[in-house]
């Protein structure tokens, strides 16, 4: 295999021979233990930081609005000026930082994402309040809003990049429990917050000011974030991409073994010469000229709005609100909150142990068949059940953590993973970024009217509502989800563009 540390020409020149000799890669070494594997798992959970910050970010204002509008003497509107922002800046981020990371680097764009972190909690934290306690502050109002548009971008940004730089340092082997980290990191942030703010509320709630200490702890993330992609390695494929053959393979030495790195660099190596020979475009180009693109692009789009439109964050932002309406008191239902963080955390950890067990698209089957059960039941339960009821805050709670432990355990995982693997290498970060925008679009919607929705119509038609749209939500997957478990990223590149991925599914389903 010559040297430990081939040149640039070297290395390039086996690559183009192995190249010209087969026109697919050959079967990959099969995977083996030891320091790589550990250098493997040490970066993924630096990386998840990002997804860490993801959901304390968008979990803490749950409990810190209230005291945080007493403060600064904030309206209702501009309560859901506040909170909003957040979620509408990370659909421009996550379109953004896609595009990005696919001209400058996956790694790179991570720090800046760290640096943004934590510039938008500063922000948040000194937001200056008005001399008389209570009054509203115009400065007071706009420093706290830039904060939360600049942790929004970095949200969005963090929510499309790290899954993808995990996808691409990943063996395909386990790539859904590596890339799945970054969905569990996330709800484990989401329970931080709850507890966090539940902890502060009760020893220190007397304090003015305990909303600035809430949104402070996200900058202890931010940092370690920063300086732990330090000493992280950029994405191996990302340098293929960019014809940087040797450092690619260096980087691969190391969380590989020296076998299966070569075999893997080539085998990217092989499908972006095959592109260069044909002059195929790249990005918007590349779409716009290849209707198979452009269909796993708005299928992208579907499975993430399918995933919002089930209602999953309408619960994780105002989850004291259906509690409440279902008939608990207010402290209870805050405390009762904390459930869904917990049975969120849960199934995540489930679902990492069934990412490389079960295909993705039967996995969505599963989560949106449950999810959809879950809506009826709360809604028959809001329906059966009169206020008054002893029985209904009880039955609907239930319910609604049934809701949420299936939403993790089979839809949230699978599609974070789903879409970071199933997109040429060319248009990675763009495609996940176009798909990741609407997600955070559809989103900021919920955000923005699920509290209009649940006091307009209740319970019961707020979760009839997600049923429906769960039931046409479930046609879609089954019909128009390619799978992508176990193969290599470089096989399903050419089978998505050429439209042979969907002669496999028509395959698998006869």
């Amino acid at each position: 295999m010559g040297s430990a540390n081939p040149s640039l020409e070297q290395t390039k020149g086996v690559f183009m021979s192995s190249a010209q000799a087969a026109s697919t890669a050959p079967s990959l070494p099969p995977l083996t233990k030891g320091p790589h594997s550990k250098r493997l798992g040490l970066i993924s959970i630096v990386a998840c930081f990002g997804g860490l910050l993801f959901g304390y970010d968008t979990g803490v204002a749950n409990g810190a609005e209230g005291p945080m509008a007493a403060e600064l003497g904030l309206g209702l509107f501009q309560v859901g000026i506040v909170i909003s922002s957040l979620v509408f800046a990370a659909a421009v981020g996550a379109l953004a930082c896609g595009r990005i990371a696919d001209a400058v680097g996956r790694r790179r764009v991570i720090m800046a994402l760290a640096g943004m972190f934590l510039c938008g909690t500063l922000l948040v934290v000194l937001s200056p309040a008005s001399a008389d306690y209570g009054t509203f502050s115009p400065l007071g109002f706009a420093v706290l809003v830039s904060g939360r548009i600049l942790l929004g971008l970095a949200v969005g940004g963090a929510s499309t990049v790290v899954p993808v730089y995990l996808a691409e340092l990943a063996p395909y082997e386990i790539r859904g429990s590596i890339t799945g980290r970054n969905e569990l990191a996330i709800v484990i942030g989401q329970l931080s917050a709850f507890v966090v703010n539940a902890i502060l509320a009760v020893t220190l709630g007397h304090v003015d000011g305990i909303w600035r200490i809430m949104f402070a702890v996200c900058a202890v993330p931010a940092v370690a974030l920063f300086f732990g992609m330090l000493r992280m390695p950029e994405s191996p494929r990302w340098l293929v991409e960019k014809r940087r053959y040797a450092e690619a393979l260096r980087i691969l030495k190391t969380v590989r073994s020296p076998e299966r790195a070569l075999a893997e660099v080539h085998e990217v190596e092989v499908i972006a010469e095959r592109e260069k020979k044909e002059n195929k475009q790249v990005g918007w180009k590349a779409i716009m000229e290849n209707k198979w693109l452009r269909r796993i692009l708005l299928i992208g789009i579907g499975v993430g709005m399918a995933q919002q439109l089930t209602g999953i964050n309408s619960i994780m932002y105002y989850g004291t609100r259906v509690l409440e309406e279902s008939g608990m008191s207010a402290e209870q239902a805050v405390l009762a909150n904390i459930a869904f963080g917990a049975v969120a955390v849960i199934g995540g950890v489930i679902a990492l142990r069934n990412m490389d067990l079960i295909d993705r698209r039967k996995t969505f089957v599963i989560g949106l068949s449950l999810t959809t059960i879950c809506h009826l039941l709360v809604a028959f339960a809001g329906m059966l059940l009169p206020v008054g009821n002893p029985a209904r805050p009880i039955v609907i709670m239930i319910l609604v953590v049934a809701f949420v432990l299936s939403m993790q355990t089979f839809l949230n995982v699978a599609v974070w993973v789903w879409l970071a693997e199933v997109f040429p290498l060319h248009m990675r970060g763009l495609g996940i970024g176009i798909s990741v925008f609407f997600v955070w679009i559809t989103n900021g919607f919920l955000a923005l009217y699920f509290p209009t929705l649940i006091s307009g119509v209740g319970i019961t038609g707020s979760f009839f509502l997600f049923a429906g749209i769960g039931v046409v939500a479930l046609i879609f997957v089954a019909t128009q989800v390619p799978e992508t478990r176990g193969r290599s990223l470089e096989d399903l590149e050419e089978d998505v563009s050429t439209g042979a991925i969907y002669l496999v599914k028509a395959q698998a389903d006869g």
